[in-house]
Order: structure tokens, then C-alpha cells, then sequence
């Protein structure tokens, strides 16, 4: 079984048909309005449209109300990814109000922050495990922010759900990564950027690449 990949915050049909060529499982896009990524439900039209049935279409969310879950679904959205500071109730409920499966998204920088997300295990249907926003950023993002986390934090964790590998990864980090972390699933954003919010074709390429050659450590 090969490692598979999520590309998140596209934001052009260019980037996503890039993504989907180069055999991205999970394409990604945020409902955030501070992020420099952010698009509307809107845009999904354009953005979804290329999209085949093979591939899933992930919403980013962040502390969504119920008018946004419920827009975001209409735009054609396959998975929910709540990467707020959602608590197991408003999981359980986003999953249940969408009918989709949710993602939630779990900041790690210790021990206790993978007790939490295990926390999740009972309503989630997959979890992501992504770097800390820092502390002391006030502009910091829920993700995105090009970070990494200690992999050895997770490397000996057995898990009830299918997680993702998020946090900093890049085309050159990314084979470390899955061998320290024995990810099955990685997750990349910023790692494909140019600039925030300005994906590259070439990185995108490059990155999925590497991710086709890799094979989950255990």
C-alpha cells in the first residue's frame, strides 16, 4: 500500500487539475476568511467542477456555523475538515447536520495534544495531526503555517481512525516524515506554495511524486 496525499488551500482550477493529475487522493479548500487560501462555496462550481469521483473533495473549516456547513455541502464538498478548536460534541454534530464524513484536525506539540486527539477517535471519522499554531503569533493560523511537530510524538500511537500527517512538509522532508511518523496519509499546504496562498504547479508536481514512491514504515 502506497502513501496517499491531500492537497489543501487551492484556490484555481489550475492548481487542482494539477493535483488530481498527479494522483492526489484529497483535494482541499478553505472556508476561512483569514486565511490567504480562502475561497467561498461559491467557487466550488469552478473549482470542484474537474474533479472526478475518485478524488475527495475536503472542506476546511474553522469554527463553522451551521449556514456554512450547510453551504459548503451544497458546493459539492465530499469531507468536512474542522480544524477550529471544535469540541467531540460539535463534530458529532457537524457529521451528523452534513451527512459527510468529518475530519478534525488536531494541533500537536506534546503529549498531552495526542492524548486530545485521541479524544476524537469516538466521533471523527479521520483525524490530522498538524504543528501547534504558536502561541505568540498573533496572526497565526489554525494551519498553514509551515511548522513541524516532533514525529516521534506519534510514532508509537495505534489509532482507532485513519490519520493524516500534516505540518511543514515539503517534497524534501516528506519521506523523513513518513518514516519517523509511519503516516499512511500526508497532508501539504504552504509546502506546495510559492508565496502564501500562491500554489505551485511544479511543487505540487514534485511533491506528489515523491508521495507515489513512499510505502507507510509499519
Amino acid at each position: 500500500m502506497a502513501v496517499t496525499a491531500k492537497i489543501c488551500g487551492l484556490s484555481t482550477p489550475e492548481t487542482v487539475a494539477a493535483a488530481v493529475a498527479g494522483g492526489a487522493a484529497m483535494v482541499g479548500f478553505v472556508f476561512f476568511a483569514r486565511s490567504p487560501r480562502a475561497v467561498t462555496p461559491a467557487d466550488l462550481t469552478r473549482l470542484g467542477a474537474g474533479v472526478p469521483a475518485t478524488v475527495a473533495r475536503v472542506g476546511l473549516v474553522v469554527d463553522a456555523d451551521d449556514d456554512l456547513i450547510d453551504a459548503v455541502v451544497a458546493g459539492g464538498i465530499d469531507i468536512i475538515q474542522a480544524h477550529g478548536e471544535e469540541t467531540a460534541e460539535r463534530v458529532a454534530a457537524i457529521r451528523s447536520r452534513s451527512g459527510r464524513p468529518v475530519i478534525k484536525a488536531v494541533g500537536i506539540a506534546g503529549p498531552q495534544d495526542v492524548a486530545r486527539a485521541h479524544s476524537f477517535e469516538a466521533v471523527a471519522d479521520l483525524l490530522l495531526l498538524d504543528a501547534k499554531p504558536p502561541k505568540n503569533q498573533a496572526d497565526a493560523l489554525p494551519g498553514g503555517n509551515g511548522l513541524r511537530f516532533d514525529w516521534g510524538l506519534i510514532r508509537d500511537e495505534t489509532w482507532q481512525r485513519p490519520w493524516l500527517l500534516a505540518g511543514g512538509l515539503d517534497a524534501g522532508n516528506v519521506a523523513d516524515a513518513v518514516a519517523q511518523s509511519g503516516a499512511a496519509m500526508v497532508d501539504v499546504s504552504s509546502g506546495v506554495e510559492d508565496s502564501p496562498g500562491v500554489k505551485s504547479l511544479e511543487r505540487i508536481r514534485a511533491f506528489l511524486q515523491t508521495v507515489s514512491r513512499l510505502h507507510p514504515a509499519r
